[in-house]
């Protein structure tokens, strides 16, 4: 069997928004290095009307957001101010600390615009938890681009079928946008020990066994898997190395250690992460 286990995407309110969470998911909190994958959309926003996710912080990771349609603003505070659009990546590292916003940008709300996309986490490795907070955003003509049997890909961070992103990693990564005609087949290779194939619109079929949209199927390690689209279709593949140490997951933070989770939460309440420039709201501290 190519398929260990399917994970559907279960409704989440962001505030005044949903989306189709993924990861962490009941009995798997990760793959490779993500620990967190949300599907945004696909919606059409009213002219007048946007994302406002107000600033809130991170640890230990980095925030990972690619967009199929429409476009986002993201403000942190590292003095970052970025719009992302389709194809582009957007790369924040929390380290040590950081907090940031995403609201749709002025001109997108006032005529109204679609808004689909991904958006994931992934954990800062062991040794590397507490680095520097940054960001990096890279346009979709920086991204490495192959055609396979009919299959357009692109290359969003790590290293697949021999073609590496310019997005920095700190541990082996797969992280693919994959375009497949219908009828199209693509082959997937054994080069990652832990891969997932989510199906963001139409419908593949995996070795036979039918995977529909919003479903992620976890794939069996060391087989090459064939990946078939019964419709024009738009799949993301993820997957690295697992981590030797695990992860804990509260809220915004993430982090090999709870006492670090406490503090965070400490510092948070408190006022100690550095405002985002521009920014006048932000997300309290939630109830445990």
């Amino acid at each position: 069997m190519a398929i260990d286990q399917i994970i559907r995407g279960r409704e989440r309110d962001i505030g005044g928004f949903s989306v189709r969470r993924v990861l962490p998911a009941p009995g798997r909190r990760m793959v490779g290095p993500f620990i967190f994958f949300d599907h945004i959309g696909p919606t059409v926003l009213a002219p007048g009307h946007g994302i406002d996710v107000r600033p809130h912080p991170h640890i230990a990771l980095a925030t990972v957001t690619y967009l199929y349609a429409g476009a986002l603003l993201h403000r942190d505070s590292v003095g970052s101010a970025q719009e992302i659009h389709p194809g582009d990546v957007n790369w924040m590292t929390a380290g040590r600390g950081i907090a940031h916003s995403e609201r749709t940008p002025p001109p997108a709300r006032a005529q109204g615009s679609p808004l689909h996309g991904i958006q994931s986490w992934v954990a800062l490795p062991d040794g590397h938890e507490e680095i520097a907070p940054g960001f990096a955003h890279h346009e979709a003509a920086s991204l490495p681009h192959l055609v396979i049997d009919g299959c357009d890909l692109r290359v969003i961070a790590g290293e697949a079928w021999g073609r590496r992103s310019p997005v920095e990693v700190l541990w082996p990564t797969l992280y693919v946008d994959a375009s497949m005609p219908a009828d199209a087949t693509l082959e997937l290779p054994p080069d990652h020990t832990e891969r997932a194939a989510y199906v963001a619109a139409g419908e593949v079929d995996i070795d036979g066994e039918a995977l529909g949209e919003a479903n992620l199927a976890l794939l069996t390690r060391g087989l090459t898997v064939r990946l078939r689209a019964r419709h024009h279709s738009r799949v993301m593949l993820l997957g690295g190395e697992p981590f030797p140490t695990p992860r804990h997951i509260w809220w915004n933070f993430v982090s090999s250690s709870r006492e670090r989770i406490e503090q965070a939460k400490r510092d948070w309440a408190g006022g100690r992460f550095a405002p985002v420039p521009g920014e006048h709201e932000f997300i309290p501290l939630p109830d445990d």
